[in-house]
Order: C-alpha cells, then structure tokens, then sequence
C-alpha cells in the first residue's frame, strides 16, 4: 500500500475533500488522525473506518494544536485542509470577513505546520521524506475570480507560504506542495449554492465555468492528494498542483 506506515493528520476531515482525504490515505495503509470542530461529522467518520483516530480541534486555537501535537508525535504527513470561502468584492469584504479568512485560511496553517513541523523534521530524518501539503485554490493560482476577493488573498498567501516552507527545508527531508483544486462538489458548495438568491442559476453557473462539463467530485481530488502525501512525490516540492478540470487552461 501506498502510504503504508505513515503517519498522517488531516484538518477539516469532518467532511468534504478533507474527508474523503482521510478516508483515502487510511485504504492505503495510513494511521490517520482526523480533526475538526465538528464532532458530528468525526463520529460519522470513525463509524465509517475505526482505524480512523479523530480529534476536535479547532485550528484557530494555538493552545490546543501545541497540546495535540505533543500527544500524538511525529507525523509523515500534514494535510492543513481547513478553508472558508467568502463572496463578495473587496467593496463587500468587512473588516472582520478579512481577519476570519486570514485567520482560518492561512494563519491556521502557520499554527499548524509550526507546531507540527519539529517532530517531522526528526521523522524526516529517520524515514528520509516527509510532506506538508496545504489547501489552496485554482483561485489566485494564476487566475482570479469574480466575488473572491479576500478568498483569492488568502489562497495566493497560502502559496506563498507553501514555497517558503519548500525553500527553507529542501534540505532536510521535508517536502511542502499545496494542491489547487477546480469547484469541487462539497457540502460547502453546495450551502453557497442553497443561500444564492436563485439556487439552480447558481449551480448551472459554477458547472458552466468547468470546460469538462461537471463539477468536480471529492474523488477527483483524493488521487493528487495520495500522490503528494506519498513517497511517490519525493522529488515534488513548492508546487501549486492545479486539479481544476481545465478551467486555467
């Protein structure tokens, strides 16, 4: 198996690319841990696979990602998933719209890989490679989109950051790739898609922005995902992987 003997932990896992994440890395032999602040949604995750180890954590919680990060060890592998899309212009962004994007967009995955890197430069250094890979988005990768102001920010700060991580660790076993996905169909899609003024407009629109047709699934995703995470990708790293269906042809 691909990832057999890795240790992983993936943020955001409650639902969505971060669950079917979880869900893929464990088929291919992973100890996975699981995090999110909704509990409902990790219990329904451990009923699916109890080899599955979930944790509430919220990523916004310094205290709490320190504390979780001396208890479980060195890992192989840090999904940092966690993501908010907000619409609007920056005309429609609030003060408090940027700080909260800012914060769980890319500050989270400052917390997160600062406190987990340590251990994984140590697991690097007896297992050779480890991965950091990072939530970013087709948006801000090399192309903008309508009513994604602070959204765009946040995605092209996160690129940014996964560079800088790549750069300064190159050296030292630690690999660090954010993926880039195309509109994928998620219960956060499809909640933006219920609160739009007119709801079947809104999915015709974000299906006909895809040249191929569809939106994308989770399952799309998962295989770039297993390949960044895996040793397959060793000589892969500060790398925005597009996953988006031809829309930045």
């Amino acid at each position: 198996m691909r990832l057999q003997e890795k240790r992983i932990l993936i943020s955001a896992a409650a639902q969505g690319i971060g669950r079917a994440s979880a869900l893929a890395c464990a088929a291919e032999g992973a100890t996975v841990t699981a995090v999110d602040i909704n509990e409902e949604g990790l219990a329904s995750l451990a009923t699916e696979n109890p080899a599955i180890r979930t944790h509430r954590l919220d990523v916004r919680e310094r205290g709490a990602i320190d504390a979780l990060a001396d208890k479980i060890g060195p890992l192989d592998g840090l999904f940092n998933c966690a993501g908010f899309v907000h619409h609007g212009t920056i005309l429609d962004v609030s003060e408090e719209d940027w700080a909260f994007s800012m914060d769980l967009n890319v500050t989270s995955m400052y917390r997160m890989t600062q406190a987990f890197l340590p251990g994984m430069l140590e697991r690097a250094g007896e297992a050779g490679s480890v991965s950091v890979l990072n939530m970013a988005s087709m948006a801000s990768s090399i192309k903008g989109f309508v009513n994604r102001a602070v959204y765009g920010a946040t995605k092209a700060a996160v690129i940014g950051l996964t560079k800088s991580i790549a750069a300064d660790f190159v050296t030292q076993g630690v690999r660090c790739n954010a993926l880039c996905p195309g509109t994928v169909d998620t219960p956060s899609l499809r909640g933006r898609i219920a609160s739009a003024a007119d709801p079947v407009q809104a999915e015709k629109d974000f299906i006909a922005r895809q040249p191929m047709g569809r939106l994308a699934t989770v399952n799309d995703m998962t295989p770039m995902i297993l390949y960044l995470l895996s040793d397959e990708s060793r000589f892969v790293t500060g790398q925005a992987m597009l996953v988006d269906g031809g829309v930045t042809i």
